[in-house]
């Protein structure tokens, strides 16, 4: 499947972290994985919100036609959609359930003669309804950041809030709570290092880098969040999805990460 992502326009970026177009010319099914995000998305037949997933599933919608979506940042999409999206997690129910006021977008976005304008009409309804959407929440975008850190542990988030507090904030803002989100950003962190040719390749190095415990951890992890071995994964070519700007944040800040590996 090809799949290639663009910048936000500036007058979404405070909410999205991009917009992208998939392809599948073979018109097989598509792997998806959890990456902390939630996407209102076209699937060439109909549009819906992907709500954040905790676990792999295959891309649904028109085989052969191509997918184009919008990608909240992490921590932003509750605000962006003024919904909790704790209500979404694992679903992908139609936009017009939850914003009756865009019932007639999926049309527009049909009517669009390429991948690239439906991008363009899906983003210019996205803008509209983000001018009167509130600011991601700060606490919760601080302790995402965090957490998208290598050996980054909850219990040592110091955001002045109890842990019951901020598990609260994540189940509305991000779907799920901050240990969930641990597990499925280093996921994501293992694929992004595995494209770069981090540690040559090897599962130990990646393991030890990424921010699991051990081989071990991160093949029990990766059997859970995705189905299938790390071998087989990582031998598939996987494209790092989710928000790039935030990985490249915590990237950059490594140097103050909390805490010890295992979150």
């Amino acid at each position: 499947m090809s799949y290639r992502e663009l910048p936000a326009p500036p007058a979404l970026a405070g909410h999205v972290a991009c917009l992208w177009v998939a392809g599948s010319g073979s018109g097989g099914p598509s792997r998806i994985l959890p990456d902390g995000c939630a996407d209102v998305v076209w699937t060439g037949r109909k549009l819906v919100v992907a709500g954040p997933s905790t676990r792999a599933f295959t891309a649904a919608g028109t085989p052969s036609a191509p997918h184009v979506g919008v990608r909240f940042r992490t921590g932003a999409a509750g605000a962006a959609l003024r919904y909790p999206m704790h209500e979404l997690r694992d679903r992908s129910p139609q936009l017009s359930e939850l914003v009756p006021g865009l019932s007639t977008l999926a049309e527009r976005v049909a009517d669009a003669q390429s991948p690239d304008a439906q991008l363009a009409v899906l983003a210019q309804a996205m803008q509209r309804r983000l001018a009167a959407a509130g600011p991601a929440d700060p606490v919760v975008r601080s302790a995402v950041l965090a957490l998208a850190r290598p050996r980054s542990r909850v219990s040592a988030l110091d955001l002045a809030l109890s842990e019951r507090q901020l598990r609260r904030r994540f189940q509305d803002e991000v779907g799920y709570g901050p240990r969930m989100l641990a597990r499925i950003l280093r996921l994501q962190r293992l694929l992004r290092l595995a494209r770069s040719g981090a540690a040559g390749g090897a599962l130990a190095g990646l393991a030890t880098a990424a921010g699991y415990a051990d081989q071990a951890h991160l093949s029990r992890e990766l059997r859970t969040l995705t189905g299938v071995t790390p071998s087989g994964l990582l031998s598939g070519g996987v494209t790092p999805t989710g928000d790039a700007a935030l990985h490249d944040q915590a990237r950059g800040s490594s140097g103050h990460a909390v805490g010890s590996p295992a979150a």
